[in-house]
């Protein structure tokens, strides 16, 4: 990757943006990443939060379900305005929004409060994705495009494997609550975007051009049905419903999967999480290494193939080595290679003066209404067939096979107060000499 300047000099590819295209990009990078720990902590949280308020776990998944599709509102709404303002507010506005509804729903009193302020945080979240896109894809360079793409969206795993982390490392002290209330940090980055990043000259030029000869694109939701984008868009959607509805199917409840259907502790069900996050992030590097050298279509088909043959793996299984190799694995194609694509594969698809429309609503369309679609199946199988509804009995025998070995002792129930003074009912187990909270 490095070009030559005056036909002698390679210059790095990291040397060829400007230093506002770095500032903008690490400004989506931090944005994505942000959202990526707010929206994923929830899956962690969906089993306590179903205890802490007395309420079904599927009653829990219809506020991951209206979370979701509320992002569609937010997304179609930021993209227009990002087409017609900038990238720049929009971006800092989604933030501000996602992370004062998450402190609203850290200490919400009741159930009902938490799936009105959930699924308000949807709107903020969903309008992060088109902005930010937009901001850092547009100008970036088209030879390393694709590589900074599948970086910039791969973060989302990393923003998994941090809420996986803070799971792991600081449910049992502060609670489901705590976890949410930490959700408010990333309003701190509206400070950075507004002291240090530009809107994108290209889109400054477009502007000025459209209002130079009245042209201005007021509904550009409606241009992309138009028969000259009409075939990308329905293209697009229907890539983007395909992906998601398979991600989720697989992945989305797996941590509800672990913690109710197997009856995994804390630490057990952290681990697969954070490593299949983790390898989701490091993998996005070479996929879009792969795009930029072999096109986006080739390395889409190869990664979306190889991900249907490793779902099995870990999903018919109860053995936890298996469940931890092949789940990690999935993060390898399933997660870097398939769903990294998005941030290039679409800016490239339309215009400037619909690029942030098209593609917040298309990712959102697709991934947001469809994406239910995937994870409902596996609550009803979970629900109905499996851990929902199995005894103490059936949940004590399961940890047996996955090699937990809890002692014979009687479980007992002990009200304590968490980190932030909300009571909370944990069920306490003999586990080789120490105590494991369940």
């Amino acid at each position: 990757m490095s070009i030559t300047a005056a036909g002698a000099n390679p210059i790095p590819w990291w040397k060829e943006p400007s230093k506002d295209q770095w500032l903008a990009w690490i400004a989506a990078w931090l944005g994505w990443t942000l959202d990526s720990f707010d929206f994923t902590v929830f899956l962690l949280l969906m089993v306590p939060i179903s205890k802490d308020f007395g309420v079904p776990l599927t009653e829990v998944a219809v506020v991951f379900t209206l979370t979701l599709w509320m992002r569609l509102v937010g997304a179609t709404a930021s993209g227009w305005l990002a087409d017609r303002i900038g990238r720049k507010k929009p971006l800092m506005i989604s933030i501000a929004w996602f992370s004062a509804c998450n402190l609203l729903a850290g200490l919400a009193p009741s159930f009902w409060l938490l799936l009105l302020f959930r699924s308000a945080l949807g709107i903020g979240m969903g309008a992060e994705w088109p902005a930010g896109a937009a901001l850092a894809m547009e100008t970036w360079p088209q030879r390393s495009r694709g590589f900074m793409g599948s970086v910039l969206q791969g973060s989302w795993g990393l923003g998994a494997l941090l809420s996986s982390a803070a799971y792991g490392l600081l449910y049992d002290h502060i609670g489901w609550r705590g976890l949410l209330l930490i959700g408010v940090l990333p309003a701190l980055v509206i400070v950075y975007i507004r002291k240090y990043v530009k809107e994108p000259e290209i889109w400054i030029e477009n502007r000025r051009k459209q209002r130079l000869e009245n042209r201005e694109f007021r509904a550009p939701l409606f241009s992309i049905f138009r028969r000259r984008l009409l075939s990308n868009t329905l293209t697009a959607c229907w890539l983007m419903a395909s992906a998601f509805v398979v991600g989720y199917s697989v992945g989305g409840m797996f941590p509800s999967y672990l913690q109710k259907d197997l009856g995994l502790p804390t630490g057990y069900v952290a681990l697969p999480i954070m490593l299949q996050s983790l390898m989701f992030f490091l993998s996005a590097m070479l996929w879009g290494w792969c795009a930029d050298r072999f096109g986006r279509r080739m390395t889409l088909m190869i990664t979306s193939l190889v991900t249907i043959p490793i779902a099995p793996l870990y999903l018919l299984t109860t053995d936890y080595t298996m469940i931890v190799a092949f789940f990690t694995l999935q993060g390898f194609f399933g997660g870097g290679g398939m769903h990294t694509q998005w941030p290039h594969y679409l800016s490239e698809r339309f215009p400037t003066e619909v690029r942030a429309t098209a593609t917040g609503f298309l990712l959102s369309s697709g991934s947001d209404l469809w994406r239910p679609c995937g994870a409902g199946p596996v609550i009803f199988r979970d629900g109905v067939a499996h851990g929902l509804c199995d005894t103490d009995d059936d949940r004590h025998h399961r940890r047996r096979r996955l090699g937990l070995r809890l002692d014979a002792v009687q479980p007992r129930d002990e009200g304590h107060k968490d980190g932030f003074g909300y009571s909370a009912s944990v069920t306490h187990y003999q586990m080789q000499g120490s105590t494991v909270l369940i």
